[in-house]
């Protein structure tokens, strides 16, 4: 009971300091160079000109001219000076921005390592210190310092980032703004000397600035802005006036040419209406390791990896109930079209012989969930 008292009133101090909380918004790119610290500067003067109380805390321009530019006129908190083996090095004042208390300031470069001697290690402590403070902060992000998705970044360039951000610090976001450029744009602002100085340009046209490595860096950005602001959906706008989301859900059974269809065609699916889509296998226990020919469980690694080289999300489950394994799949997925095969398939003769078939069109017509029967 006292256990129950004392979690119910952590969950209100939770409430109240997340009210108090300043709101956080965060421009990301794909690379340097596509424009955030000069859309974050853009907007400073324009809600300077509306009276909204707002200084930079720490701008890095590049010495970028156009950037250069759009600081003056701007109120800035002055950096604090740290003395680092004989260096005198500038970081940003947390503590001067929490005293001076603007109603929003701007903070470059989250992922920065701070210096030696500084009270956080990293710039984004910084923001979530200043933050709580009840500041509002508007920062700034290159896809690549995304903690989760380094490895996929190295495999890209071939760099492996050292400067790196938790996921958690995007999910903190209440804002997550994608500034995006096409990779010519990004090129040709590179060879007219916008974002290097001459010397670099023609070893970063050589290496990271590959339009390539620019294509893949760029569908990472639009896919994590899409993936913070279907987040922000699920959980801020009311479920009856949701815009309805296509997930897609493809059952399949041990059977090797009828599951490769439906694979295959979900995945048309899933690529018409540009959606999440996932492979279900339910295992029965006549279909256990130890009891299906070796042949049939080749077929269903095949196809797993057929699925995943799709763009699907295999899921393997357990149970004797398929029916019932399918519907909360849907139901924790928040599927809105579940795929099967026609009557003569393996999954529907379960299904049928469970004699449950009627649950789970029930179950599906009450979460307005469609199915297709594909032949």
């Amino acid at each position: 009971m006292a256990d129950e008292k004392e979690n119910n009133v952590q969950h209100f101090l939770d409430l109240i300091k997340k009210s108090r909380r300043g709101k956080f918004k965060i421009y990301i790119g794909m690379s340097a160079g596509v424009g955030k610290t000069y859309r974050m500067l853009q907007e400073a003067h324009t809600l300077l000109k509306n009276g909204i109380d707002i200084k930079i805390g720490y701008v890095e321009t590049h010495k970028r001219k156009e950037t250069d530019e759009l600081v003056i006129g701007l109120p800035v908190i002055e950096r604090k000076k740290i003395f680092y083996k004989g260096k005198e090095l500038e970081e940003m004042d947390v503590q001067a921005i929490i005293n001076a208390h603007p109603e929003v300031v701007i903070v470059d470069e989250l992922a920065h390592t701070n210096a030696d001697g500084s009270k956080n290690e990293k710039r984004w402590q910084d923001v979530v210190e200043i933050l709580e403070a009840g500041i509002n902060v508007i920062s700034a992000v290159n896809i690549q310092h995304i903690e989760s998705l380094n490895e996929e970044i190295k495999t890209i360039t071939g760099i492996d980032v050292k400067e790196r951000i938790p996921d958690k610090v995007l999910f903190l976001a209440d804002d997550v703004v994608n500034i995006d450029l096409t990779a010519g744009e990004l090129i040709d602002r590179l060879k007219e000397g916008k974002i290097y100085h001459a010397d670099k340009i023609q070893s970063a046209l050589s290496n990271f600035f590959k339009s390539e490595n620019i294509l893949q860096l760029r569908e990472l950005a639009l896919k994590e802005v899409a993936s913070q602001v279907e987040k922000k959906v699920e959980t801020e706008v009311p479920k009856n006036i949701q815009h309805r989301i296509e997930k897609f859900l493809a059952c399949i059974s041990s059977s090797h040419e009828n599951a490769k269809m439906i694979i295959r065609k979900t995945a048309r699916l899933a690529s018409y209406y540009n959606s999440k889509w996932y492979v279900l296998y339910v295992q029965v226990d006549s279909e256990a390791t130890d009891k299906i020919p070796l042949v049939k469980q080749r077929h269903l690694i095949n196809n797993f990896k057929l699925a995943t080289n799709l763009g699907a999300e295999v899921i393997q489950i357990k149970n004797n109930n398929i029916a019932k394994a399918i519907i909360a799949q849907v139901e924790e997925k928040n599927i809105t079209t579940v795929c099967i095969g026609k009557p003569h398939l393996n999954l529907f003769k379960i299904i049928l012989a469970t004699n449950i078939f009627n649950q789970l069109l029930n179950k599906l017509s009450e979460s307005e969930t469609d199915i297709i029967i594909l032949s």
